[in-house]
């Protein structure tokens, strides 16, 4: 979670703290790109690294929607890109940290929206306090992350997803778990949606 950050009632966000989100969160990264790639397309070679969050996996924790939107956008933008960019040389990498310690949750760091419907307060209030008090406390070493990425950004090729962090794994792994159990629970369903095949020779002759 980076930036200009909105926690504590996101779905109740008004339109100006929206679109403050996405602008860090999304079109941030997407300019940058875009302003990149004519010097890689030209030279043939260039390696873009975007940094998402155990968020873009999921967005499974309250009053986070605003933030994991604009996660998931980076996510599909990122995906997209490699396709459209690989052919010239291009590599992409979309990294997932966990909980690092860096200054994200500080007073200075972190947008709390207004509250502003009474029906999400309690829970609103419980999650507020949950983010303040893991300022400082995060597992995460930002000193061995930036490490971790001069790493992969000099393998060739470099990953096409680097997952940062214990918690980070964990909640990829969950998700995971969580899809291939819808996948199996609705199989029958999902396969069953094609046309059905019309036998040999049915109709000829009525």
């Amino acid at each position: 979670m980076l930036g200009d950050d909105c926690e504590g009632g996101e779905v109740v966000k008004v339109v100006s703290q929206m679109d403050r989100q996405l602008a860090a969160s999304l079109l941030g990264p997407m300019n940058v790109t875009r302003a990149v790639l004519p010097v890689m397309r030209k030279q043939r070679s260039g390696h873009i690294i975007s940094i998402s969050s155990s968020a873009g996996l999921s967005g499974a924790f309250e009053f986070g929607t605003a933030y994991a939107a604009s996660k998931f956008g980076l996510e599909g933008f990122m995906d997209s890109l490699h396709a459209e960019v690989a052919p010239f040389g291009i590599a992409t990498t979309i990294v997932n940290p966990g909980f690092f310690r860096t200054e994200l949750l500080t007073e200075q760091s972190t947008n709390y929206a207004e509250p502003s419907i009474d029906d999400y307060d309690e829970r609103r209030a419980k999650q507020l306090q949950f983010w303040k008090a893991q300022n400082g406390q995060q597992s995460g070493d930002p000193t061995k992350l930036a490490r971790a990425l001069i790493t992969i950004a000099s393998q060739r090729p470099p990953p096409r997803r680097f997952i940062a962090g214990a918690d980070a794994i964990a909640t990829a792994e969950q998700k995971v778990a969580e899809l291939k159990a819808q996948i199996e629970a609705f199989r029958d369903l999902s396969t069953s949606l094609a046309f059905d095949k019309v036998a040999a020779g049915a109709g000829i002759g009525s």
